[in-house]
């Protein structure tokens, strides 16, 4: 059994910021929900807000290696309470309160100002309190799909030592990855358990979502280039090449998690740390196995476990419903004319056969399907940096989008974080973003999508594309406008198209028309068809394959 998450110990080696990520994790267990940590520069004061009996707490985290918590805490966390408009302001430490501070708080109290103060010994005493503080967060039921899902990844693993789990973005590949590591501690509460992310982010994100399947005496740490804690004992989220280095160096923990598993190669940090701790059992997890190399990755995790795809998540319902439309009125009909007569490289017919996008005509689309959206809650997936950036600034000329904001990896962190907030929130009504939405980034509330990019990568298109599929309340589906410039794209929602249509079984619909996918012009809808009937792998094809079609003329017009 591991020691407590509140264990002096503990919190002081963690430092500073896995101590207010511990207290973010001891407010779940006190029954607290909206629990939010805003811990960084411009942060007002406060660290972790949440929500209590209708009543909004903030929360001041100061660690101490030692000594006691000055006064002026109590005035930053006085500050925080009117910034965020808070009923309630503690000031925690991992240490004690000097004299001085009690006697601040003692004046304000009678004054009629209520600050509270939580010790290092009042954690632990909230802590082992259970008319205070839950042994687990509430657990949260699994549907069929992923009961059968964590049945055969257990099994697989029972068996072989070796799983793999392919689940599409937005039907719960955490949540069965979760199961599954709860499971082992059940069996083993000794060992140790690894998951290891691509990034930082992700497994800061991994971390959080795994306190929802853990018992609140295993303890999960972060394992990363900033944070090296010297006991791994539990839960460590760690990215690959901080978990290579304590591998080489003799951990060993009795279960590895891959997330996004698609990241393995034949060689590379990740299949060198699955090597070292060969001994541990392991599985995988993606909701896009596919990699441009070509490397099959069950050659690391053995076939599938269990796998639901994109596609089979929209039939069953468990997916947003989607009015998907392909502008694809950029055609350039006098290349149609002649295009039969060569025989063209994709690269090649790409560059030739779509005429570029104005970015405002992709404004005039969003608005319109802005104006028939309830509650609309929009993503623009763009080129670069500097093309998020110019979106953002020309959404942001549209009164009602005047918060629009552009997120992408040249924000650092803090700000990254804060863009992400305030969207969901409600504060932007639309994102521009590159790449940083693919994995790992929760965003329920979007309700539109835009693909303002060339997307040649089938892996990127379907994680773009999940950022929109997952349900919430209130949600009726999700509006699509895809300006595609890539025939690989048209193959692939083609193919999407004929897969969810392929079985005819009862479905619990989300609305009324249920999930569509429209060309903008029929014209161009005829001719794609015509080229791609023959080239059933075309969307997963490279730029060099060359294709050789039927005469087009007739649709040329």
């Amino acid at each position: 059994m591991t020691a407590s998450f509140v264990d002096p110990t503990f919190l002081r080696e963690g430092g500073p910021f896995s101590f207010t990520k511990q207290l973010e994790r001891l407010a779940l267990h006190l029954g607290f929900t909206d629990v939010t940590n805003i811990d960084g520069s411009h942060d007002q004061g406060g660290d972790i807000l949440g929500q209590r009996a209708g009543r909004r707490w903030v929360f001041q985290a100061k660690w101490k290696a030692g000594g006691t918590v000055p006064p002026s805490a109590i005035d930053e966390v006085l500050r925080a309470k009117a910034y965020y408009g808070a009923d309630y302001a503690v000031v925690v430490t991992n240490s004690r309160f000097g004299r001085k501070t009690h006697e601040r708080r003692e004046a304000l109290a009678a004054a009629g100002i209520r600050v509270e103060l939580w010790s290092g010994q009042e954690l632990l005493d909230l802590y082992a309190d259970s008319q205070f503080t839950s042994d687990r967060l509430p657990q949260r039921s699994l549907r069929p799909y992923q009961e059968e899902a964590l049945a055969s990844v257990v099994g697989d693993l029972d068996s072989t030592g070796r799983a793999l789990l392919i689940l599409a973005t937005g039907l719960g590949k955490t949540v069965v990855g979760g199961e599954v590591i709860s499971r082992h501690l059940q069996g083993r509460p000794e060992d140790k358990i690894l998951v290891v992310a691509p990034t930082k982010d992700l497994a800061e994100q991994l971390e959080r979502a795994l306190w929802h399947h853990l018992p609140k005496d295993v303890r999960t740490q972060l394992l990363t280039g900033e944070s090296r804690p010297d006991d791994l004992r539990g839960v460590t989220c760690a990215t690959i090449a901080s978990a290579l280095t304590y591998a080489q160096s003799g951990y060993r923990p009795g279960l590895v998690m891959v997330d996004e598993a698609h990241h393995v190669s034949e060689d590379g940090q990740l299949a060198k740390l699955l090597e070292v701790l060969s001994t541990s059992d392991q599985f995988g997890v993606t909701a896009t196995p596919w990699r441009g190399d070509k490397f099959d990755i069950r050659e690391r995790f053995g076939v599938p476990s269990y796998s639901l795809g994109i596609e089979d998540g929209m039939r069953l319902g468990y997916l947003s419903e989607v009015r998907y439309r392909l502008f694809a009125d950029n055609i350039d009909w006098d290349f149609v004319r002649h295009a039969s007569e060569n025989s063209y490289t994709i690269k090649d017919l790409n560059a030739r056969l779509f005429l570029p996008e104005r970015d405002e005509a992709v404004r005039d689309q969003l608005l319109s399907a802005w104006a028939g959206t309830k509650e609309p809650r929009a993503v623009v997936f763009c080129r670069t940096i500097e093309h998020a950036e110019r979106m953002a600034s020309l959404l942001g000329e549209v009164p009602q989008w005047r918060e629009a904001l552009a997120v992408h990896a040249g924000l650092d962190r803090r700000e990254r974080q804060s863009r992400l907030m305030r969207f969901r929130s409600g504060q932007t009504p639309i994102l521009t973003a590159v790449d940083i939405l693919n994995e790992g980034v929760d965003i329920p509330d979007v309700n539109i999508l835009c693909f303002a990019r060339v997307t040649h990568s089938r892996r990127i298109f379907v994680q773009q594309l999940g950022r929109g599929l997952r349900l919430r309340a209130g949600k009726t589906h999700v509006e699509v406008l895809d300006f595609v410039s890539d025939i690989r794209r048209v193959a692939a929602i083609l193919n999407i198209r004929e897969r969810i249509a392929t079985d005819e079984i009862e479905t619990l619909r989300l609305a009324r028309r249920g999930t569509s996918f429209e060309f903008s012009d029929q014209r161009a809808e005829s001719l794609m068809r015509e080229w791609i009937e023959d080239a059933a792998s075309l969307e997963t094809e490279l730029d060099e394959s060359r294709l050789q079609f039927p005469d087009p003329t007739a649709f040329g017009g």
